[in-house]
Protein backbone atom coordinates (compact mmCIF):
# COMPACT_ATOMS: atom_id res chain seq x y z
CA UNK A 1 0.00 0.00 0.00
CA UNK A 2 1.20 3.15 -0.68
CA UNK A 3 0.39 5.64 1.47
CA UNK A 4 0.59 9.98 -0.06
CA UNK A 5 4.18 10.64 0.24
CA UNK A 6 2.95 13.80 2.17
CA UNK A 7 1.32 12.10 4.85
CA UNK A 8 3.55 9.37 5.25
CA UNK A 9 6.57 12.40 5.83
CA UNK A 10 4.09 13.89 8.63
CA UNK A 11 2.92 10.77 10.49
CA UNK A 12 7.03 9.98 10.22
CA UNK A 13 7.75 12.72 12.46
CA UNK A 14 4.70 12.95 14.13
CA UNK A 15 2.86 15.83 13.08
CA UNK A 16 0.20 14.58 10.88
CA UNK A 17 -2.69 17.18 11.37
CA UNK A 18 -6.20 16.35 9.92
CA UNK A 19 -8.61 19.33 9.69
CA UNK A 20 -12.04 17.53 9.87
CA UNK A 21 -15.27 19.19 8.17
CA UNK A 22 -17.82 16.55 9.24
CA UNK A 23 -18.97 13.55 7.68
CA UNK A 24 -22.81 14.91 7.47
CA UNK A 25 -21.46 18.34 6.40
CA UNK A 26 -22.55 18.62 2.83
CA UNK A 27 -22.25 22.58 3.15
CA UNK A 28 -20.32 23.33 0.31
CA UNK A 29 -19.44 27.31 1.75
CA UNK A 30 -18.49 26.07 5.23
CA UNK A 31 -16.19 22.97 3.41
CA UNK A 32 -14.90 25.19 1.53
CA UNK A 33 -14.07 27.48 4.29
CA UNK A 34 -12.48 24.78 6.34
CA UNK A 35 -10.42 23.22 3.49
CA UNK A 36 -8.57 26.83 2.45
CA UNK A 37 -8.11 26.84 6.43
CA UNK A 38 -6.39 23.32 6.25
CA UNK A 39 -4.46 24.61 3.61
CA UNK A 40 -3.06 28.16 4.67
CA UNK A 41 -2.84 26.78 8.06
CA UNK A 42 -0.56 23.97 7.34
CA UNK A 43 -2.54 21.09 8.03
CA UNK A 44 -1.29 17.93 6.80
CA UNK A 45 -4.35 16.87 4.89
CA UNK A 46 -8.29 17.53 5.11
CA UNK A 47 -11.23 14.99 6.08
CA UNK A 48 -14.43 15.80 3.98
CA UNK A 49 -18.09 13.35 3.57
CA UNK A 50 -17.72 11.16 1.09
CA UNK A 51 -19.45 13.04 -1.80
CA UNK A 52 -18.09 13.52 -5.28
CA UNK A 53 -18.84 17.11 -5.37
CA UNK A 54 -17.55 18.02 -2.05
CA UNK A 55 -14.53 16.08 -3.11
CA UNK A 56 -14.00 17.96 -6.44
CA UNK A 57 -14.87 21.38 -4.80
CA UNK A 58 -12.05 20.30 -2.06
CA UNK A 59 -9.18 19.43 -5.08
CA UNK A 60 -9.89 22.71 -6.87
CA UNK A 61 -9.23 24.48 -3.68
CA UNK A 62 -6.27 22.62 -1.85
CA UNK A 63 -3.17 20.40 -3.14
CA UNK A 64 -3.29 18.87 0.13
CA UNK A 65 -4.87 15.41 0.36
CA UNK A 66 -8.34 14.79 0.39
CA UNK A 67 -9.88 12.11 2.91
CA UNK A 68 -13.86 11.34 2.45
CA UNK A 69 -15.50 10.14 5.71
CA UNK A 70 -18.11 7.44 5.42
CA UNK A 71 -19.96 4.34 7.05
CA UNK A 72 -21.35 2.84 4.00
CA UNK A 73 -18.88 1.15 2.04
CA UNK A 74 -20.51 2.14 -1.26
CA UNK A 75 -20.00 5.70 -1.06
CA UNK A 76 -16.14 5.62 -1.06
CA UNK A 77 -16.53 4.36 -4.97
CA UNK A 78 -17.80 7.70 -6.59
CA UNK A 79 -15.69 9.92 -4.01
CA UNK A 80 -12.61 8.11 -5.14
CA UNK A 81 -13.19 8.10 -8.85
CA UNK A 82 -13.66 12.10 -8.00
CA UNK A 83 -10.40 12.64 -6.78
CA UNK A 84 -10.44 11.42 -2.99
CA UNK A 85 -6.54 10.14 -1.68
CA UNK A 86 -7.95 8.06 0.96
CA UNK A 87 -11.11 6.75 2.67
CA UNK A 88 -11.65 6.87 6.77
CA UNK A 89 -14.50 4.59 7.77
CA UNK A 90 -15.33 6.76 11.05
CA UNK A 91 -16.75 9.90 11.86
CA UNK A 92 -18.98 8.19 14.52
CA UNK A 93 -19.33 11.12 16.77
CA UNK A 94 -22.30 11.99 14.11
CA UNK A 95 -24.05 9.11 15.01
CA UNK A 96 -23.87 9.00 18.74
CA UNK A 97 -26.55 11.43 19.26
CA UNK A 98 -29.07 9.48 17.41
CA UNK A 99 -28.18 6.33 19.60
CA UNK A 100 -26.48 4.59 16.68
CA UNK A 101 -23.40 2.54 17.69
CA UNK A 102 -21.18 0.90 16.29
CA UNK A 103 -19.86 -2.44 18.21
CA UNK A 104 -16.88 -3.94 16.82
CA UNK A 105 -18.19 -6.97 14.60
CA UNK A 106 -20.00 -4.09 12.75
CA UNK A 107 -16.19 -2.10 11.93
CA UNK A 108 -14.42 -4.92 11.36
CA UNK A 109 -17.30 -6.44 8.58
CA UNK A 110 -17.19 -2.79 7.30
CA UNK A 111 -13.52 -2.60 6.68
CA UNK A 112 -13.53 -5.95 5.14
CA UNK A 113 -16.57 -4.76 2.74
CA UNK A 114 -14.35 -1.45 1.74
CA UNK A 115 -10.96 -3.51 1.20
CA UNK A 116 -13.04 -5.61 -1.54
CA UNK A 117 -14.46 -2.80 -2.98
CA UNK A 118 -10.96 -0.64 -3.18
CA UNK A 119 -8.32 -2.54 -2.41
CA UNK A 120 -5.75 0.05 -3.15
CA UNK A 121 -6.54 2.87 -1.59
CA UNK A 122 -5.45 3.79 1.76
CA UNK A 123 -7.84 3.49 4.41
CA UNK A 124 -8.33 4.72 7.70
CA UNK A 125 -10.84 3.26 10.49
CA UNK A 126 -11.79 4.67 13.43
CA UNK A 127 -11.89 2.48 16.72
CA UNK A 128 -15.74 3.26 18.73
CA UNK A 129 -14.57 4.83 21.79
CA UNK A 130 -17.78 2.81 23.19
CA UNK A 131 -16.04 -0.16 23.60
CA UNK A 132 -13.55 -0.97 26.28
CA UNK A 133 -9.93 -0.08 26.10
CA UNK A 134 -8.75 -3.48 25.68
CA UNK A 135 -11.76 -3.85 23.20
CA UNK A 136 -10.48 -1.41 21.15
CA UNK A 137 -6.95 -2.99 21.17
CA UNK A 138 -8.12 -6.07 20.15
CA UNK A 139 -10.60 -4.43 17.34
CA UNK A 140 -7.20 -2.48 16.20
CA UNK A 141 -5.23 -5.23 15.83
CA UNK A 142 -8.14 -7.03 13.93
CA UNK A 143 -8.31 -3.93 11.40
CA UNK A 144 -4.67 -3.95 10.88
CA UNK A 145 -5.40 -7.72 9.49
CA UNK A 146 -8.00 -6.48 7.45
CA UNK A 147 -6.22 -3.93 5.73
CA UNK A 148 -6.44 -1.03 7.78
CA UNK A 149 -3.66 1.51 6.83
CA UNK A 150 -4.52 3.77 9.71
CA UNK A 151 -6.18 3.40 13.19
CA UNK A 152 -8.05 6.78 14.43
CA UNK A 153 -8.95 6.83 18.42
CA UNK A 154 -11.90 9.00 19.25
CA UNK A 155 -13.23 9.92 22.93
CA UNK A 156 -16.58 10.62 23.69
CA UNK A 157 -18.51 13.38 21.93
CA UNK A 158 -20.28 14.39 25.32
CA UNK A 159 -17.61 14.40 27.68
CA UNK A 160 -18.31 16.92 30.38
CA UNK A 161 -15.10 18.18 31.79
CA UNK A 162 -15.29 18.84 35.32
CA UNK A 163 -12.70 21.68 35.39
CA UNK A 164 -12.10 24.86 32.88
CA UNK A 165 -9.13 25.68 31.30
CA UNK A 166 -6.07 23.65 30.83
CA UNK A 167 -7.51 20.75 33.16
CA UNK A 168 -10.81 20.62 31.32
CA UNK A 169 -9.07 20.84 27.96
CA UNK A 170 -7.03 16.95 29.41
CA UNK A 171 -9.86 15.53 30.69
CA UNK A 172 -12.19 16.12 27.67
CA UNK A 173 -9.35 14.59 25.48
CA UNK A 174 -8.34 11.76 28.46
CA UNK A 175 -10.81 9.12 26.53
CA UNK A 176 -8.56 9.47 23.14
CA UNK A 177 -5.87 10.12 24.52
CA UNK A 178 -5.54 6.48 26.77
CA UNK A 179 -6.52 4.99 23.32
CA UNK A 180 -4.21 6.34 21.46
CA UNK A 181 -1.20 4.99 24.08
CA UNK A 182 -2.95 1.71 24.49
CA UNK A 183 -3.31 1.08 20.16
CA UNK A 184 -0.39 2.89 19.10
CA UNK A 185 1.91 0.01 21.26
CA UNK A 186 0.07 -3.23 19.43
CA UNK A 187 -0.44 -1.88 15.66
CA UNK A 188 3.25 -1.26 13.27
CA UNK A 189 0.53 0.90 11.37
CA UNK A 190 0.20 4.82 12.23
CA UNK A 191 -2.00 5.61 15.13
CA UNK A 192 -4.79 9.39 14.98
CA UNK A 193 -5.41 10.47 18.05
CA UNK A 194 -9.07 12.28 17.30
CA UNK A 195 -12.05 14.01 19.36
CA UNK A 196 -11.56 16.95 21.90
CA UNK A 197 -7.94 16.96 21.00
CA UNK A 198 -6.55 21.07 21.35
CA UNK A 199 -3.55 22.88 20.99
CA UNK A 200 -2.95 21.72 24.59
CA UNK A 201 -3.54 18.08 24.17
CA UNK A 202 -2.06 17.71 20.55
CA UNK A 203 1.39 17.34 21.92
CA UNK A 204 0.06 15.05 24.57
CA UNK A 205 -1.47 12.71 22.20
CA UNK A 206 1.89 12.26 20.04
CA UNK A 207 3.90 12.09 22.97
CA UNK A 208 1.61 8.86 24.10
CA UNK A 209 2.48 7.94 20.60
CA UNK A 210 0.08 8.67 18.20
CA UNK A 211 1.27 10.09 14.57
CA UNK A 212 -0.63 13.09 14.65
CA UNK A 213 -4.04 14.22 15.33
CA UNK A 214 -7.63 14.71 13.89
CA UNK A 215 -9.63 17.91 14.73
CA UNK A 216 -12.92 18.49 13.51
CA UNK A 217 -15.51 20.94 15.95
CA UNK A 218 -12.42 23.03 17.14
CA UNK A 219 -12.22 24.04 13.93
CA UNK A 220 -15.22 24.09 11.35
CA UNK A 221 -18.16 25.52 14.43
CA UNK A 222 -15.50 28.57 14.03
CA UNK A 223 -17.27 31.69 12.85
CA UNK A 224 -14.39 33.09 9.99
CA UNK A 225 -11.68 31.44 8.27
CA UNK A 226 -9.38 33.67 9.83
CA UNK A 227 -10.03 32.14 13.26
CA UNK A 228 -9.94 28.76 11.51
CA UNK A 229 -6.41 29.73 10.42
CA UNK A 230 -4.97 30.71 13.53
CA UNK A 231 -6.94 28.34 15.46
CA UNK A 232 -5.06 25.51 12.65
CA UNK A 233 -1.40 27.24 13.18
CA UNK A 234 -1.85 27.02 16.59
CA UNK A 235 -2.49 22.91 16.40
CA UNK A 236 0.33 22.88 14.08
CA UNK A 237 2.99 24.77 16.01
CA UNK A 238 1.69 22.65 19.19
CA UNK A 239 2.53 19.55 17.56
CA UNK A 240 6.15 20.93 16.03
CA UNK A 241 7.14 21.19 20.47
CA UNK A 242 6.57 17.14 20.55
CA UNK A 243 9.72 15.04 20.12
CA UNK A 244 10.07 12.84 17.41
CA UNK A 245 11.83 10.48 19.48
CA UNK A 246 8.96 9.07 21.06
CA UNK A 247 7.77 5.57 20.05
CA UNK A 248 7.45 4.77 16.31
CA UNK A 249 5.79 2.63 13.98
CA UNK A 250 7.11 0.72 11.59
CA UNK A 251 5.36 1.48 8.03
CA UNK A 252 5.29 -1.29 5.06
CA UNK A 253 4.68 0.67 2.29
Amino acid sequence: MTMHSTLQRACTIRRALKVISGLNNFDKDNVAAVVRAAELGGATFVDIAADPELVKLAKRLTKLPVCVSAVEPEKFRKAVAAGADLIEIGNFDAFYAQGRRFEAEEVLALTYQTRELLPEVTLSVTVPHILTLDKQVQLAEELVQAGADIIQTEGGINTKPVHGGTVGLIEKAAPTLAAAYEISRAVAIPVLCASGISNVTAPLATAAGAAGVGVGSAINQLNSEIAMIAAIRGIVEALATTSTSAHSFSPEY
